[in-house]
């Protein structure tokens, strides 16, 4: 799988949830603030990504992108980055190695919520309805 923008146009870096970006950082143009959400989630997984890198002495970005290649399904990611400096620090994931258990914690955090018709389905209520109360005699 390849990524496009696998740090959600600098998101993951945490500036803008901190508010450290650039005024000429990337989402902060006009056009793009309406991309940039800024919701319980996204602070979510941001933070897990900044618990990560300052376990390892690295930084958000390069925690990002190595969680993406140690994933259980590799993903490659296409960096879009503005500056060098920038570059060279999406490259110096190459090097880095997270244990199991931190990918498992930025899974965790990342994980997309199935919302309706899936939790709706999954409410022993409806459940009932749909087996007519025999739920729990058929072996399924």
């Amino acid at each position: 799988m390849t990524a496009w923008s696998p740090l959600a146009g600098g998101v993951l870096t945490g500036k803008y949830v901190e508010g450290k970006a650039a005024a000429d950082a990337r989402m902060n143009s006009e056009m793009m603030k309406g991309f940039n959400r800024d919701d319980e989630r996204v602070r979510s997984v941001v933070a897990e990504v900044q618990s990560v890198a300052r376990e390892v002495g690295r930084s958000p970005a390069q925690a990002a992108l190595a969680w993406l290649r140690q994933r259980a399904v590799p993903v490659i990611p296409i960096v879009g980055a503005r500056r060098l400096d920038q570059f060279r620090d999406n490259l110096a994931c190459l090097d880095l190695k997270l244990n199991s258990s931190q990918v498992e914690r930025l899974d965790k955090a990342s994980q997309i919520e199935s919302g309706f018709p899936h939790d709706f389905y999954s409410r022993d209520m409806v459940k009932g309805l749909v087996y007519g109360g025999l739920r729990d005699r058929i072996d399924v």
